[in-house]
C-alpha cells in the first residue's frame, strides 16, 4: 500500500474501500442465542437484542449505499467448534455451543451477504487470522476498512487492530457497533480515536460513499 491518504474524505473513496460487518450472527445478536442465554447475568442485562436490531438496519443501509458506490462489501463469520479452535481459546470456554457450524446460531442475524459480497469465515476473533481476507481484499484494491459489526471489543477490535497492522485505514461506524460490555466497547471507541483510526456515525460514511 502506497500513498497517505490523510483525510476521512481520502480515505473512504469507494474504489478503494471495503464495509466490514463482522459477526452478525444469531449467537452474538438474537434473543436466545448464545450469548444471551450465557451473558445476560453477569452483563447486567445489558445484551439487548432490541440494539441490535438497530444496528443491523443501520449495517443494511450502509451496505446498500456501499454497493452502489462501487465499495467492495465483506462479511465476517464465526465458526467455533472445538476441533477449529487453539487450546487457549477453548480453555476460555466451558463448553461448545456457540456458532457451531450449521446451526441456527451460526445464521445471519437479520441481515445477510448479497451478490457478489465477499463472505470470510473464521475460527477466531479477528477475521485476518487464517483466511483469505487480506488477500481478497488486496486483490480487489482495497485501502480502507468501514468496520461494523459485534462485538465491539472483542472481533471488532481483534480484526481492526489486525488491519491496521497490515497496512489498512481503520474507520469504525459508531452507530453501526454494539457489545453486551459497555466498557469494553467505549474503550475500543476510544482507543480506536487515539491511535488506528476514525469513529464516525453512519449518517457521515454514507455521505461520504454517495
Amino acid at each position: 500500500m502506497t500513498g497517505l491518504l490523510r483525510t476521512l474524505e481520502e480515505q473512504v473513496r469507494p474504489a478503494h474501500t471495503a464495509l466490514v460487518i463482522v459477526d452478525m450472527q444469531n449467537d452474538f445478536c438474537a434473543e436466545g442465542g448464545y450469548l444471551q442465554r450465557t451473558r445476560a447475568a453477569s452483563s447486567n442485562g445489558s445484551i439487548r437484542v432490541d440494539e441490535n436490531e438497530r444496528i443491523a438496519e443501520r449495517i443494511e443501509r450502509l451496505a446498500r449505499v456501499a454497493r452502489q458506490s462501487g465499495a467492495a462489501v465483506a462479511w465476517l463469520r464465526s465458526v467455533y467448534d472445538f476441533k477449529h479452535l487453539a487450546p487457549a481459546h477453548i480453555a476460555k470456554r466451558e463448553g461448545e455451543g456457540c456458532c457451531m457450524e450449521g446451526t441456527w446460531g451460526a445464521d445471519w442475524f437479520r441481515i445477510q451477504p448479497e451478490g457478489s459480497d465477499l463472505v470470510v469465515t473464521k475460527h477466531t476473533f479477528s477475521g485476518f487470522h487464517e483466511t483469505v481476507l487480506h488477500e481478497q481484499l488486496q486483490a480487489r484494491g482495497i485501502r480502507t476498512l468501514l468496520m461494523t459489526g459485534v462485538a465491539t471489543n472483542v472481533c471488532v477490535d481483534s480484526t481492526l487492530r489486525h488491519g491496521f497492522f497490515l497496512g489498512y485505514h481503520i474507520v469504525v461506524a459508531e452507530d453501526c457497533v454494539g457489545s453486551g460490555n459497555q466498557a469494553g466497547h467505549a474503550g475500543t471507541l476510544s482507543t480506536v480515536r487515539m491511535n488506528f483510526g476514525s469513529v464516525v456515525e453512519s449518517t457521515q460514511l454514507l455521505s461520504l460513499l454517495r
